[in-house]
């Protein structure tokens, strides 16, 4: 039997990957890459074999997509940001069989839901950037699971996550689940994101953010799941937040309390606000033991 053994939301801003490289920018994102760091150190302390990403940078029209091919391998330019993302190298195995059986757990709730195990199906880099840091040995497998769902109801994303985790349990895998996406998602007016790389794009957004993150510390899911369409709309959350909620619910929605633990402190990129936090999974503790 599997088990989910680590669940967090996590950032992708490419200025991560920007902030390795020598320039004006090098180690300006040295927080969030120590972040996926430590989320990987949990993950491997707790016998995870796999990470599931749900991957808010994967635009489909219709139904839920995984990727699942056996194995990755590719060089990355990214379409939407050239200048941070270029030739950028990634490689690491999948896990087919998992993925398979999300699919099928899925549409066991009804939902339209698919796995693919396309050599040509290659990663977005919402998946792609925590790999580059929580997986650059390949120590685990990886699954990417379509979460820029455009013409999906949250109420959906939510029982897409149950079915996640039923999978899990009826595998022989254990694994992190990762919602790979943005708090509030309001780019700067078509300005230089290197020129507001530090900004948030309006006060109001990193005031709800904030107030998100106070209700996550105290364990206020109930409140903070029935505004998330509202959240989402009003702060045009990455990919309508469906990738949070997939996560939460594969925690279980309004009921789960927590604790959750804020690893990056919340911090705003190119008008956005971002964070690295981690949420507790029933059978764990904060310091990873059971």
């Amino acid at each position: 039997m599997g088990e989910l053994v680590l669940a967090a939301k996590i950032t992708h801003v490419p200025s991560m990957y920007l902030s390795e490289l020598p320039g004006p920018h090098q180690g300006c994102r040295q927080a969030a890459i120590d972040g996926h760091r430590e989320i990987s150190r949990r993950a491997r302390e707790r016998g995870a074999d796999t990470l599931v990403v749900f991957d808010v940078h994967w635009l489909v029209n219709a139904g839920y997509h995984i990727n699942c091919a056996p194995r990755f391998k590719g060089i990355y330019t990214s379409n939407e940001l050239p200048h941070f993302i270029q030739d950028m190298a990634y490689e690491c195995p999948g896990n087919p069989a998992l993925g398979e059986l999300i699919a099928e757990c899925a549409r066991e709730k009804g939902l339209n839901a698919r796995a693919h195990q396309m050599e040509s199906l290659g990663l977005e880099y919402g998946t792609l950037v925590p790999n580059r840091y929580m997986n650059d040995d390949q120590h685990f497998k990886v699954i990417s699971v379509s979460a820029w769902c455009d013409w999906h109801a949250l109420e959906n994303s939510r029982l897409f996550g149950e079915a996640v985790v039923e999978a899990i349990v009826r595998s022989d895998s254990r694994v992190a689940i990762f919602a790979s996406g943005s708090l509030s998602h309001r780019f700067q007016d078509d300005g230089s994101p290197q020129d507001s790389m530090f900004d948030i794009s309006r006060e109001f957004y990193r005031q709800v953010d904030l107030k998100v993150l106070e209700l996550w510390a105290s364990g206020r899911f109930d409140v903070f799941t029935e505004m998330l369409p509202e959240y989402a709309e009003a702060c045009q959350g990455e990919g309508g937040m469906h990738d949070t909620a997939m996560l939460l619910g594969a925690l279980g929605w309004d009921t789960y309390r927590g604790p959750v633990d804020i690893v990056t402190d919340y911090f705003p990129s190119s008008g956005t606000g971002q964070c690295n936090v981690v949420f507790e999974v029933p059978g764990f503790t904060a310091a990873g033991t059971t």
